[in-house]
């Protein structure tokens, strides 16, 4: 062994170190024997060691033995708050200087409440959102989002239960949630790049499309992104309506494909289509007058949707730099009867489309910089074959568009201030300046945003 060859080489060192005399017979016999004497003293005390050693092995593979047979030791107590549901609060408002325009609307295209378009003048709290989320159990877990809005209140954004084992893939969602179609249509306000959302979702869904219903998902076990989602809601939100029937108002169909090029960029894009119906669904326009008018539609709606993302960022760490490019399209027809006060009621068909596409730059830690350019196309819109352009002036054929700049700063992930500038040309006559300051603030969990 190491230790028995060590206590030997030192002897002998020992010995050559004596003085020159001891090279005489009778001092190498003596050396030799208390040598020998030291090797017989350690191996004795090694053996010693190793038999000390062999039986507490031996004790302690008996009391392993004996633990395998035990009862197994009761879990430890869970954590009092172990229980509790994540409680996170998101603050959001804005300052807007804005022209004062009666009747703001987005010309050419239905809804035409004015609480569905844009920001609101002058101070204002926007969706400032509570959130408690938690795991009900190993199978099911719950989430609740209560928003607070300046002149809607409080409602209940989304309360929903979500799978947590389904297996093979697939996922079922069920209560209220934001709809999965298109790619900015999950995201709560507080997500969004800009003050405002696009003009493209403003005249599709008004802020977001929410359901009432199902949602199943499938993730395919696949290196290559490929997600569908399909769902059946009650279609009570526009460009449906409530029409207290059973079964489902509405069904969704949606696509997704992405992956990652390289260590530093990534990709994802999909399609989706709506199908709901609306039944005396209301609005309100002006005539060439200026006068306004009501009516209400009834008709089928359907709406296709396309998104594309691209993100970059030095080998996959956002940290200090990051690119993010996206774009989104959407074709919608409608058709079905309009009803108009004081103007004509007849059979409607409408085939409207628009896009816009942005890109956000983190030129350094916590700043980013981003541009938006929105662009709709108001098509056909026809009451009785004629169109209605000349009857409903706020239907009239004009293709709104809206520059957007904007620059942001984070100084944590849980705090951003904003300052924005647009030109909206969003209202036929309108040509405007628009700026806005507005803060994001999160207190609590919160949890990640979708890609």
């Amino acid at each position: 062994m190491y230790v028995r060859r060590t206590l030997i080489a030192s002897a002998i060192a020992m010995a050559f170190a004596m003085p020159a005399q001891a090279d005489n017979s009778d001092d190498i016999a003596a050396v030799r024997k208390e040598i020998e004497a030291m090797r017989q003293n350690y191996e004795a005390r090694i053996q010693a060691l190793e038999a000390r050693l062999k039986q507490a092995e031996g004790q302690a593979g008996q009391a392993t033995a004996k633990a395998d047979v035990a009862e197994p030791a009761a879990a430890p107590p869970a954590a009092a708050n172990s229980f509790n549901p994540e409680i996170g609060l998101i603050l959001t408002g804005h300052y807007a200087n804005l022209k004062d325009v009666p009747n703001r609307h987005i010309t050419g295209f239905l809804p035409l409440s004015p609480a569905a378009v844009g920001m609101n003048r002058g101070f204002s709290v926007d969706a400032s959102e509570l959130s408690l989320a938690a795991d009900i159990d190993p199978n099911f877990r719950g989430q609740a989002n209560l928003v607070y809005e300046d002149g809607t209140g409080a409602t209940v954004e989304e309360a929903y239960f979500q799978t947590l084992r389904l297996g093979n893939g697939f996922t079922l969602k069920g209560g209220r949630f934001r709809s999965a179609i298109g790619y900015m249509n999950e995201q709560h306000p507080h997500a969004w790049d800009f003050v405002d959302n696009p003009l493209m979702y403003q005249v599709l869904f008004g802020e977001g499309y929410g359901q009432d219903g199902v949602q199943l998902k499938w993730l395919a076990p696949t290196d290559l992104l490929v997600e569908i989602t399909g769902e059946l809601g009650r279609g009570a939100n526009f460009p449906g309506s409530d029409r207290n029937q059973n079964g489902a108002g509405d069904a969704t169909l949606g696509l997704h494909l992405g992956g990652d090029v390289g260590l530093s960029n990534s990709w994802r894009g999909g399609i989706a289509y709506l199908r709901t119906r609306a039944e005396d669904r209301a609005f309100f326009g002006l005539d060439p007058a200026g006068t306004g008018l009501t009516g209400d539609f009834t008709g089928r709606s359907r709406t296709w949707l396309a998104d594309f993302t691209w993100k970059w960022a030095p080998n996959g760490n956002p940290r200090e730099t990051n690119f993010k490019f996206q774009t989104e399209w959407f074709q919608r027809s409608e058709s079905g009867s309009l009803a108009c006060t004081p103007c004509i009621t007849g059979p409607y068909a409408s085939e409207q489309s628009g896009w816009y596409a942005q890109g956000i730059y983190q030129f350094m830690p916590m700043w980013r910089l981003g541009y938006r350019y929105d662009r709709l196309d108001r098509g056909t819109a026809r009451l009785n074959g004629a169109d209605l352009g000349g009857t409903i002036a706020s239907l009239a054929d004009y293709s709104p568009s809206k520059h957007s700049l904007m620059l942001d700063w984070s100084p944590s992930e849980f705090s951003l201030v904003r300052l924005q500038y647009a030109r909206d040309k969003s209202m036929a006559g309108l040509d405007e300046n628009q700026i806005a300051l507005q803060y994001v603030y999160s207190l609590g969990a919160h949890g990640a945003h979708k890609y």
